[in-house]
């Protein structure tokens, strides 16, 4: 089973994440990223977020990395584990910016990037940054079809509703033929989206029976990647049951991969935790 990351440390979720992420430093970061990749973690997630209202803070947490410095900075640190965007939010950025900072991500790590793209829901960072809220839906559909045509050429040509451009350089590109595309989302029109556009789906805040309802309705193709999470921290070591039957229920939901936050007590402790996991998800 092919089994992920909710990076500790860069982004801070209240009841998810654990009290040592708020002061450990980027060498436990790099340390816990050695050893996921070591141990053959399939890869690493990082959000973003610019800026997040304070009075959101008890729901979303306030602390979000940005995803382009944290995975620019653990490529150093890994030779294999994949770097997902878990999620971009689209329309903060034109889709020729994504390509080139992201393309670029994709050389540095020797074609690593998968690119877990967003909608977006939070209407005051739109407003903050100037992005228009409304209609970002369709917004976002053009980006995802300008990225496909975008990311692994330095000649760039597309002509979409919301997005024209042509006769531009983007030097460098991804390394990749094929940059995987994932979109997040909690609804129907999500995974649509996703299975029409993209190469798989990256749901959240979403319990197995609404996963298994909505794949029922939706005509995925062939390959098609469905990267679920645990949600809640799993704890390995002291509840080693209760991981392995979170695991079972998302891969029997229809989990081609599963991204798991993890229970710890300190930098040593995720990592010995990482071990546990990797043999429990093994024997699966």
């Amino acid at each position: 089973m092919r089994i992920g990351l909710s990076t500790p440390m860069v982004m801070q979720l209240p009841g998810v994440s654990s009290a040592w992420e708020t002061t450990a430093g980027v060498d436990d970061l790099a340390r816990i990223a050695r050893t996921a990749d070591e141990l053959g973690f399939d890869h690493l997630t990082c959000a973003e977020h610019v800026a997040v209202p304070v009075g959101d803070g008890a729901q979303r947490g306030v602390t979000y990395w940005d995803p382009l410095s944290t995975f620019g900075f653990l490529a150093a640190h890994t030779t294999r584990i994949s770097l997902t965007t878990s999620v971009v939010v689209l329309g903060y950025h034109h889709p020729l910016d994504i390509a080139k900072r992201f393309g670029t991500l994709d050389r540095l790590s020797g074609g690593r990037l998968v690119l877990g793209v967003g909608v977006g829901s939070l209407a005051q960072e739109f407003d903050l940054l100037g992005a228009p809220f409304d209609g970002r839906g369709e917004r976002a559909d053009d980006a995802i079809r300008a990225l496909r045509a975008s990311l692994s050429t330095t000649r760039p040509s597309y002509r979409g509703s919301h997005y024209k451009f042509d006769g531009f350089a983007v030097e460098p590109c991804a390394v990749q033929e094929r940059v995987p595309i994932l979109v997040g989302g909690r609804t129907l029109r999500s995974l649509r989206r996703a299975a029409g556009l993209a190469d798989g789906w990256i749901p959240f805040g979403l319990n197995p029976t609404e996963i298994a309802a909505m794949l029922a309705k939706a005509d995925v193709p062939p390959g098609f990647e469905v990267v679920l999470s645990t949600g809640h921290a799993v704890d390995p070591i002291a509840d080693a049951d209760r991981t392995v039957n979170r695991l079972m229920a998302l891969r029997d939901v229809g989990a081609s991969a599963i991204t798991c936050s993890v229970r710890a007590d300190s930098p040593e402790d995720y990592c010995d935790q990482l071990a546990a996991l990797r043999i429990l998800a093994d024997e699966l």
